[in-house]
């Protein structure tokens, strides 16, 4: 017995004696391919909870309920006009109603299971290493437990509270890195050191370069958007933009599956106007947590990108206040006349969700797009991890007003502007995907050849993305020999 098949013995004894089923593709795209008996069980479940059966729980679909929840269309929030400020339709897909309260749990499903029913990860003596700059080890540290593994979260020190508080529930090895957000480096060199002291007891799952993160998204995400597009589209209506940040680019692979069904839109992609790294090869530290800078994602397709465009975390941060502080939801209901069940759930926007709002706001601004136009974003995570934050702002500047959330509605919505952005020519996203060498040749071990076949091969990011049938084909045959399915026949 070759090594890999023996560790492929170990794993599925693991799933067979923890009872655990892991899903395909196929089911988290489209949840009505799951066995009826899993759902029945499902009703006596929570979304958070610990239990390997919320593994099916990784879909756009779920039921927007805490406990015992079925499925049924893809969550997503529609931004008014009377809010954006611009004509174009502005449609934001949830994450709150993932496990977790954020997508990546799907994100983080991919470079895992992929790894484990292929035997190249041992659940009996191996942990999932994930670092991070926010959700995706907190994804992973869920993931892990469910499929029953143990992991380590690396992150900055300066991430919220919250996020170390729920990596520790979880019963992750939690290490805190100097810095913040865009401190990605200290979190590389911190792995680097693991790696050299365990050696093998640890698998790197860096969601910069795990292909598996942004081909759960071409898989996923993609299809969500197209979804609800059909769903809502009005005679003459069309898939305009999508706006995303990069963060570790995974999200941004919804854009390659887009791009093959609308092959005239707009992608723009987000940064931090504070670590401008795509937009002037800039640095430095910021406040929009859940998206990581000074580096450029090995699995970032650049070549498939339209425009970049820089968020200002300081509008970002009263925007939050905005949507959040008692003040800021009064001027929206009575001097803005928003609905007010609409305002209750401007919370299902986090610190990045309302950066992608922004961004949607100025890709529509940039192309002077009409009520022809309907823009796609995501709202990644919710309030629910950024509490902290609220009390912080309160702490250092005080009660937020109706004069202070007048202010921020009319200069940090209707006032964005178009300032800080590139329309992309061939030799812009040549030298953005060039940026990726200082990190991924010279720091990472990554290869050169690799590198030139991403920007050269045409075929370079259809062949990552065209192994999702692969991929399910894997998952079937393993859950074929744990036997755990024949109970839900």
């Amino acid at each position: 017995m070759s090594n890999r098949e023996q560790i492929l013995e170990n794993t599925i004894k693991r799933c067979r004696e923890k009872h655990i089923i892991i899903p395909t593709y196929k089911q988290m795209k489209n949840p009505e391919f799951i066995p009826s008996k899993i759902k029945a069980k499902l009703k006596n479940i929570g979304l958070w909870d610990l239990n390997s059966l919320n593994l099916f729980r990784i879909t756009w679909k779920n039921e927007p309920v805490e406990f015992g929840g079925s499925f049924g269309s893809v969550n997503y929030l529609e931004i008014p006009s009377e809010l954006s400020g611009v004509k174009a339709r502005i449609i934001m897909l949830i994450g709150k109603f993932f496990p977790t309260g954020a997508h990546k749990v799907g994100a983080t499903f991919g470079p895992l299971v992929e790894k484990l029913v292929s035997g190249r990860f041992d659940p009996t003596r191996q942990k999932a290493l994930w670092p991070s700059t926010g959700n995706y080890c907190r994804g992973g540290a869920y993931d892990s437990y469910l499929l029953g593994c143990d992991s380590i979260a690396v992150l900055p020190e300066e991430m919220s509270s919250e996020r170390f508080d729920w990596l520790h529930k979880v019963g992750a090895e939690v290490i805190a890195t100097p810095g913040c957000e865009s401190n990605v480096k200290e979190i590389y060199d911190k792995v680097k050191i693991l790696i050299q002291e365990r050696g093998d007891e640890i698998v790197n799952l860096n969601q910069f370069e795990e292909i598996g993160n942004s081909l759960w998204h071409y898989a996923v995400t993609g299809s969500a958007m197209e979804v609800v597009f059909e769903e809502i589209r009005k005679p003459g209506q069309r898939f305009s933009g999508l706006f995303l940040t990069q963060g570790s680019a995974g999200t941004l692979g919804c854009a390659d599956y887009l791009r093959e069904k609308f092959p005239a839109f707009h992608v723009c992609a987000g940064e931090a106007l504070q670590c401008p790294t795509l937009l002037y090869n800039g640095y430095g530290g910021h406040r929009i947590e859940g998206i990581g800078d000074k580096h450029v994602p090995w699995i970032h397709n650049l070549k498939n990108m339209d425009l970049v465009a820089a968020i200002d975390d300081i509008p970002n941060i009263r925007l939050m206040r905005l949507f959040n502080e008692k003040a800021g939801k009064d001027f929206l209901c009575n001097e803005i006349e928003l609905d007010p069940l609409l305002v209750d759930k401007l919370e299902l926007l986090g610190i990045s969700s309302i950066a992608n709002l922004m961004g949607s706001i100025k890709l529509a601004k940039y192309y002077e797009m009409n009520t022809n136009d309907i823009i796609f974003t995501v709202a990644t995570d919710s309030m629910e991890m950024y509490q902290s934050r609220v009390k912080e702002e309160n702490e250092k500047h005080g009660r937020f007003t109706l004069e202070q959330a007048a202010v921020s509605y009319n200069a940090d919505l209707l006032g964005l502007g178009i300032d800080n952005m590139i329309e992309m020519t061939y030799y812009d996203k040549k030298r953005m995907h060039n940026l990726k060498y200082f990190t991924w040749i010279e720091q990472q071990n990554k290869k050169v050849q690799e590198l030139n076949d991403q920007w050269y091969d045409e075929n370079y990011w259809s062949d990552q993305y065209n192994k999702v049938d692969e991929w399910d084909e894997k998952i079937r045959e393993f859950n074929e020999r744990t036997g755990l399915l024949k109970e839900y026949e």
